[in-house]
């Protein structure tokens, strides 16, 4: 399908947040866009003040009137995360409407373009973000799809007048296996969706097939370390070829030295805390020093990065609380997290409250997940957010809780987390998860602020 001759487009699943880009990006350029989602949120209400129509029901008669009947100029959209019972998807299916994965849509949206597409079982939203705001605040300019909210535009897409886009490529379902990157970037290959691959070899594989896909004359960057061949090496570390040295915190900011043989940029001051991000923004400079972009102009443009929302956000900072929010949900990402605020408060008291996020990921990782959750000093443990899964016998929190060794842990409801940080009002509260922990944070916020 190609994208001149697309008029209307209907997204099932329209809140997840690549599938609300695109359909942001379809809103934009004028076409009919409609979307079904099981839940309303803050995010979906946004698109609909956008003008975008949404059904929160699965139902047919539930569609709008365009929707009903099958045009050649109308593309459905979907997530892999919708169960196949849907009676909407299935309607689509079933009178045979042209149906592609998101991945497949960002395939077609590229075609033609200059692509950048970052790739990782974690760290692919940060890196694209700071991408995407290089490109952006530099005057090089960029259309992007990102898998957070920036702070700095407060949106998922960005939009440009060049012939260049930056795009996350997701490696679950193996969907970036639709695109043809320029430039491709992979920052990590940890084990993760395991219900998909079986195991880690798979993964790999699967990696190694998207760096395959790579354009003739192509530019291949991963983190050094990784099974990569005829890739360029990135890291915080004296042995890569683009590299991060010097790495220092000054106040609250992380700042560095960037070298690749070529180019040496000193001092550059880092908003986001944690090696991990200096690493993400390390593979992000080589990106824009090989486009051409000015040292200075990448120098400044790093130093007014706000960041991705629920990346290491911090929620409340005001001398008495500090409470940050963030999205990981996988062993290595809670690490990171961990160590990020370990280095900027050490004497403090750390409470997490922690959203496990799948049945599959807690019991192939639940060793792992226990003793990183084991070093915070309290810990409050919620429920297994579901998502697209079914419960799994014994796999619960309290299979999880049993492994940490913490002595201050718990496994509670969110109002109970909302109750208990009002009585006791906490100096270093961390909230991580990706499944609807995010519905406390204003609840916490507000109680924090008016302490």
């Amino acid at each position: 399908m190609e994208l001149s001759k697309i008029n209307r487009v209907f997204f099932v699943g329209i809140g997840g947040i690549g599938m609300s880009a695109i359909a942001r990006y379809f809103a934009k350029r004028g076409q009919v866009v409609c979307g079904y989602d099981k839940t309303r949120t803050k995010l979906t209400e946004n698109l609909e003040g956008e003008g975008i129509v949404i059904t929160y029901l699965d139902e047919t008669d539930s569609l709008p009137a365009a929707f009903l009947d099958n045009h050649e100029e109308t593309l459905i959209v979907y997530t892999p995360a919708i169960p196949k019972d849907s009676k909407i998807l299935n309607h689509f299916i079933d009178k045979s409407f042209t149906l592609k994965k998101r991945s497949e849509v960002l395939g077609i949206i590229s075609k033609g373009m200059l692509c950048i597409a970052i790739a990782g079982t974690h760290g692919k939203t940060t890196t694209s973000s700071i991408v995407a705001h290089i490109l952006k605040d530099t005057g090089y300019d960029c259309t992007a799809f990102l898998g957070g909210i920036t702070s700095n535009y407060n949106s998922n897409v960005l939009f440009g007048d060049n012939n260049l886009v930056v795009v996350e490529a997701d490696e679950y379902d193996r969907s970036f296996l639709t695109l043809h990157p320029d430039v491709a970037v992979v920052t990590s290959m940890d084990a993760d969706h395991l219900d998909i691959y079986g195991d880690k070899s798979h993964l790999e594989e699967s990696f190694r097939l998207f760096a395959g896909q790579l354009k003739a004359e192509g530019t291949l960057y991963a983190h050094e370390g990784l099974p990569l061949e005829n890739s360029i090496s990135y890291a915080a570390s004296s042995t890569a070829t683009a590299r991060s040295e010097n790495l220092r915190v000054e106040g609250s900011k992380f700042v560095f030295d960037y070298a690749d043989g070529s180019h040496q940029i000193n001092d550059i001051s880092l908003m986001l805390p944690g090696k991990h991000n200096v690493e993400n923004t390390t593979v992000a400079i080589a990106i824009a020093l090989q486009l051409g972009i000015d040292a200075d102009k990448i120098k400044q443009a790093i130093a007014n990065f706000k960041g991705v929302k629920r990346r290491f956000e911090y929620v409340v900072n005001n001398g008495n609380q500090i409470y940050i929010d963030d999205y990981a949900h996988h062993p290595e990402e809670l690490k990171a997290c961990f160590n990020a605020v370990r280095t900027l408060y050490p004497g403090k008291k750390l409470t997490v409250i922690f959203q496990p996020h799948l049945f599959t990921r807690t019991r192939d990782f639940a060793d792992e997940f226990a003793k990183v959750l084991s070093t915070a000093d309290e810990l409050m443990l919620l429920e297994i957010y579901p998502a697209r899964e079914l419960p799994l016998e014994g796999i619960n929190s309290q299979f999880l809780l049993d492994k940490i060794t913490l002595s201050e842990k718990k496994i509670c409801g969110k109002d109970f987390v909302v109750q208990h940080v009002k009585e006791t009002k906490p100096e270093l509260i961390l909230t991580v998860g990706a499944g609807d922990i995010d519905t406390i944070i204003e609840p916490l916020k507000n109680i924090l602020n008016n302490a």
